[in-house]
C-alpha cells in the first residue's frame, strides 16, 4: 500500500513539473510560417517536394522554397502567398505538377481486396477499412492528393471530381468535366 501511495505522489509531482516546464519553456513558432501554412491547401501530398504543407510553409518563410510549388493550391494559392509576402505572383512550376480541379478518391468496392496499402499511404486518414475487408473513402476528409493510387495492387481507386453542391457552387459555373477514363 505504501508503494502505491509513493508512486501516486511521484506521479503527481512529476506531472506538475512537466506541466510547469511546458508552459515556462514553450517554443513559439514562426508567425509568418503559420500564416503561410493557413493559406496552403493542407493536402499533405508532398508534390511541392516537402513532406507536408507545414514544412513547405516553413521553407517559404525562411526563403528556402518558392511560392509556386503547390499544384493542389494552384494559382489562387500562389496569388495569396504573393500578396502575403509582398512579391510578384509566378506561374505554377510544372516540375511539381499541374493544377487540377478538386478531386477525391473513390474505391471500387467490388475490386478492393483489403490489402490496407492505401490506408497506410493516406496522409490524412481519409480511408477506412480492415485487413482483407473492403475499404472506403471518407469524402469530406479526402484531400485529393493521389498518394493512395500507386500502392494499390489492383487499381481499384479512381480520382473523381468533387461533386458541386451549394457550398462549393461558383459563378460562372465551371465547365463540366468529361467522365474520367478508368486507370490502366
Amino acid at each position: 500500500m505504501n508503494a502505491i501511495l509513493v508512486l501516486g505522489i511521484l506521479a503527481v509531482v512529476f506531472g506538475l513539473l512537466l506541466g510547469f516546464a511546458a508552459v515556462r519553456f514553450r517554443v513559439e513558432g514562426d508567425p509568418l510560417a503559420e500564416r503561410i501554412n493557413q493559406i496552403l491547401p493542407q493536402t499533405q501530398c508532398g508534390q511541392c517536394g516537402y513532406p507536408g504543407c507545414r514544412p513547405y510553409a516553413e521553407a517559404i518563410a525562411i526563403g528556402e522554397a518558392d511560392i509556386n510549388q503547390c499544384p493542389p493550391g494552384g494559382e489562387a494559392t500562389i496569388e495569396a502567398l504573393a500578396d502575403l509576402l509582398g512579391v510578384e505572383p509566378k506561374p505554377l512550376n510544372e516540375e511539381h505538377g499541374v493544377e487540377k480541379e478538386k478531386r477525391v478518391a473513390r474505391i471500387n468496392e467490388e475490386l478492393c481486396i483489403g490489402c490496407t496499402l492505401c490506408i497506410q499511404a493516406c496522409p490524412v486518414d481519409a480511408i477506412v477499412g480492415a485487413a482483407k475487408q473492403m475499404h472506403t473513402v471518407i469524402e469530406k476528409e479526402c484531400t485529393g492528393c493521389e498518394l493512395c493510387l500507386p500502392p494499390c495492387p489492383v487499381d481499384c481507386i479512381d480520382m473523381v471530381p468533387l461533386q458541386t453542391d451549394i457550398a462549393h457552387w461558383q459563378w460562372p459555373a465551371p465547365e463540366p468535366s468529361p467522365a474520367l477514363e478508368p486507370r490502366s
